[in-house]
């Protein structure tokens, strides 16, 4: 062959090189990592504001990518917020509207409960179109790493909803600490996770089946949801990272009489056994700090990956909390001040959580006050994705323009309804949160609350009389979206003792 020739050829085959490189880079559709923390605070990360905990990693995420202050799950507790990340519409509307399968089948109506309440559905149905099969559709890997508690039978785990690999994903809300099985640390006595070595650690475990899978499909675009069991009960964290927090917290003399709040009048009223009910208003938990460090450790090493493996500028990457932090109850092992309450709670301790996004190529941090919710999640995904959307279905809005225009303004009403008693003090109650402010409706009493959350993110200067045009309005749109949507209905208690549930 002669030179000319070869050269020729060469400089042919460079340039068509060039040229499919350059398709492959245009048209290459972004990796999407979905982390979701469980019964993680807002307060808990300290971006948010905590000075107890530590949590580097998620912080340098939310400083390459979008904080949302006012960001929402769609239910005090997990498995109705969870269902509603999976599809994109409202717990009322899939009909998960309690943590499955419910205070009411565990524990049943107390003397202290006035109504009987609705019951919830014990699986996320098969009909509904999940982000995962949306995702698949559109020729995704889609993997599952973690918690699911979105179904009790085999057939509405993971790996029939959508989801190519299932790593850990089962009926289970918490890791399993029965008989043999130890809980966070092995052996686990998960049917969808294999046993580990003695005392293996179940967050570091699910973080590196995580990397393998995503190693596995280095060559196509995957969607991982790593939902991580951390930071619910039982409460169990390595021994070095207790001791480490042990140490902090004799260092800032926390003393116990400063942490907790027990004398108040909800607590003596409250469903249950009103013994148990203490409110923590002190960070100072070692093995829950502990257990922070751990959630803030693995999300470090899914962020080192995805860098070293020079993916990371073309990844969406969502970190999210189901709900709030738990601080009334089980311990109390959180505080979420300044907001009230928490999980089990319609309060902003209850709903509002870390919500931070990290787009494909992101060239500057953002923070956005814009309230925005759990069932913004499922759209946003897609549009990166570059997946068809239809609003139709689904609850949610593409967060997408609001991220990239600042300027952009969208004003809608949030909606909640919680019709459950909480294991943690919260009664039965709808929410709605329209701009700067937001109803309460209170089932168990019929009582409404009105806040200003933009002045009162505590939730502690009640407008309902001062403010009776705001008020009015926002229970005509409340009212009727519970009515609308939800067909489920209350049912007197015979049991009640309505005596001894008047607060003096």
């Amino acid at each position: 062959m002669k030179f000319r020739t070869l050269l020729l050829l060469i400089t042919i085959s460079v340039s068509s090189c060039g040229q499919i490189q350059k398709k492959t880079l245009e048209n290459e559709k972004p990796n999407i990592i979905f982390i979701i923390a469980d019964d993680l605070g807002y307060s808990d990360i300290g971006v948010y504001g905590s000075q107890f905990y530590d949590t580097p990693n998620i912080d340098a995420l939310a400083s390459d990518g979008v904080l949302f202050t006012n960001g929402y799950a769609n239910s005090p507790v997990c498995s109705p917020a969870r269902a509603s990340f999976q599809t994109g519409k409202y717990p009322v509307k899939v009909g998960v509207t309690d943590w499955i399968k419910g205070r009411k089948v565990h524990q049943g109506s107390t003397v202290n409960d006035r109504w009987i309440v609705p019951n919830t559905d014990y699986e996320l149905k098969l009909e509904e179109n999940t982000i995962a099969e949306v995702l698949k559709r559109n020729d995704y890997k889609t993997i599952f790493s973690g918690k699911w508690h979105l179904g009790e039978e085999e057939k509405f785990w993971p790996e029939n909803q959508g989801y190519d690999v299932n790593i850990g994903g089962w009926s289970a809300g918490s890791p399993n600490k029965r008989k043999e099985s130890k809980g966070y640390f092995s052996p686990y006595g998960n049917p969808r996770l294999s046993d580990g070595p003695l005392g293996e650690y179940l967050p570091d475990r699910l973080t590196d089946e995580a990397i393998e899978a995503l190693k596995k499909n280095e060559n196509k675009p995957v969607f991982l949801c790593l939902s991580y069991y951390l930071v619910h009960a039982p409460f169990q964290a390595k021994e070095r990272d207790i001791e480490f927090y042990n140490n902090k917290r004799e260092q800032e003399i926390i003393a116990n009489s400063e942490e907790f709040l027990e004398t108040q009048s909800w607590m003596q009223t409250a469903t249950g056994n009103s013994k148990r009910y203490k409110e923590r208003i002190k960070q100072g938990h070692p093995t829950y700090a502990a257990m922070v460090k751990s959630l803030d450790d693995n999300v470090g090493r899914i962020i080192q990956y995805l860098k070293e493996s020079k993916q990371y500028n073309n990844t969406l990457i969502v970190f999210v909390s189901d709900n709030g932090g738990l601080t009334t109850s089980e311990g109390s092992p959180t505080s979420n001040l300044p907001l009230a309450k928490g999980k089990g709670w319609m309060y902003e301790g209850g709903i509002r959580v870390p919500y931070i996004i990290k787009t494909p190529n992101q060239k500057e941090a953002k923070k956005i006050e814009k309230p925005v919710s759990g069932v913004d999640l499922f759209p946003t995904i897609l549009e990166y994705s570059g997946t068809p959307i239809s609003f139709e279905t689904i609850d949610g809005i593409s967060l997408k323009l609001a991220i990239e225009n600042s300027s952009y303004k969208n004003e809608r009403p949030i909606y909640w309804h919680y019709p459950h008693y909480s294991n943690q003090g919260g009664n039965p109650s709808s929410a709605i949160r329209f701009g700067d402010y937001k109803l309460i409706h209170d089932i168990e009493t019929g009582a409404y609350e009105l806040y200003n959350l933009r002045k009162d993110c505590g939730e502690l200067n009640n407008l309902i009389d001062s403010h009776l045009e705001i008020a009015n309005s926002l229970k005509k749109l409340l009212n009727k979206w519970v009515t609308d949507n939800y067909n489920r209905s209350f049912e007197e208690n015979p049991k009640w003792n309505q005596k001894d549930n008047i607060i003096q």
